[in-house]
């Protein structure tokens, strides 16, 4: 009698907490009643605030999205006329037209000489700026300022300045003497790429030098010193120290330049409008061609499925090599 009366009050006794003193406290141990509440709670704080980043993108990028490719699979015209669907028609109207190939050679051209010249220009003058010495603070916001100038602000000024009537550039170099007559700096396809290439350069190197010195700033000194205690010279410090491991912000120069030379639009449109000869056009000034110049805009959203596909293939070719020089 007496063991069974014990013995559901030694499971009682169990079943409750310890406290300090060893003793038996009278409450009892089981799940937490405000978990649940505090759980939902913080999950719909985070709903909340991702809520509006969420609409924008919904409405902003994938609606457009959704409706470009619908319109690339129909015959859509501008203004008036009949819809329906008419694929695969736009695409192969979109690459045998006589202006896609020129236009994607002189885009992959375009692309190929301002990566190489605005990111080697742009970690130079990263390295330049690199250590706190009296001036580095103005030279950094010198070198920066024309990228807080808009692509389209710029490319009128470089329009001014690149006049063969007005623009100063031209009779500069007659007053020096380096030419007999005003220069026409966008008369030939070689000199309206080189110009336009400057304009590039000249706005975003700034830019550009300021992610790669974000980078050369988080490398540890201590890196630096024991490579020199080693006895390395700068030569060997840059290319065994420097590169390796500025590689995650090559990586995001390169990509955001080869997307941005890829996507030239406003520099092309407002400098050379094209020419001379329709030998500056690019992808997307061809969009735009077809799109409020010929009113087609199924071969136009054709033509943009056609340039996110290549973006998109890139920039996972990208993130696979780095990925790649990662782990190796």
């Amino acid at each position: 009698m007496h063991l069974k009366a014990a013995e559901p009050a030694a499971a009682d006794d169990r079943a409750r907490p310890v406290g300090r003193a060893g003793r038996r406290t009278g409450r009892r141990v089981g799940p937490s009643r405000t978990a649940a509440p505090r759980w939902r709670s913080r999950t719909m704080k985070g709903l909340a605030y991702a809520a509006p980043t969420a609409v924008f993108v919904a409405v902003f990028f994938l609606l457009p999205l959704l409706l470009v490719g619908q319109m690339s699979l129909s015959d859509w015209p501008l203004l008036a006329g009949d819809r329906g669907i008419n694929a695969p028609e736009n695409y192969t109207d979109a690459t045998g037209t006589t202006l896609f190939w020129p236009a994607v050679r002189f885009t992959l051209l375009y692309t190929v000489i301002v990566t190489v010249v605005l990111l080697g220009l742009a970690l130079l003058l990263a390295l330049l700026v690199q250590e706190a010495r009296p001036g580095a603070g103005f030279f950094r916001a010198v070198y920066f300022l024309p990228s807080v100038l808009g692509l389209a602000s710029a490319s009128l000024l470089f329009w001014g300045l690149y006049s063969p009537t007005t623009g100063p550039l031209g009779h500069l170099l007659e007053t020096l003497g380096l030419v007999d007559d005003p220069v026409s700096f966008l008369s030939t396809p070689t000199s309206a790429l080189l110009s336009t290439v400057f304009l590039i350069v000249w706005k975003f190197a700034g830019f550009y030098m300021l992610i790669l010195l974000v980078g050369l700033q988080r490398i540890s000194q201590e890196v630096f010193e024991a490579a020199r205690m080693d006895g390395a010279g700068r030569g060997q410090i840059f290319r065994a120290i420097t590169l390796p491991l500025l590689r995650p912000s090559l990586a995001l120069t390169l990509l955001l330049c080869v997307t941005g030379s890829l996507l030239a639009f406003d520099q092309f449109f407002i400098l050379t409008k094209g020419g001379p000869d329709n030998s500056t056009v690019t992808v997307v000034q061809l969009i735009y061609r077809e799109a409020f110049q010929r009113l087609n805009l199924g071969t136009a959203a054709a033509l943009s499925i056609i340039v996110l596909a290549v973006l998109l293939l890139l920039n996972a070719l990208q993130f696979r090599g780095l990925r790649h020089a990662d782990t190796s």
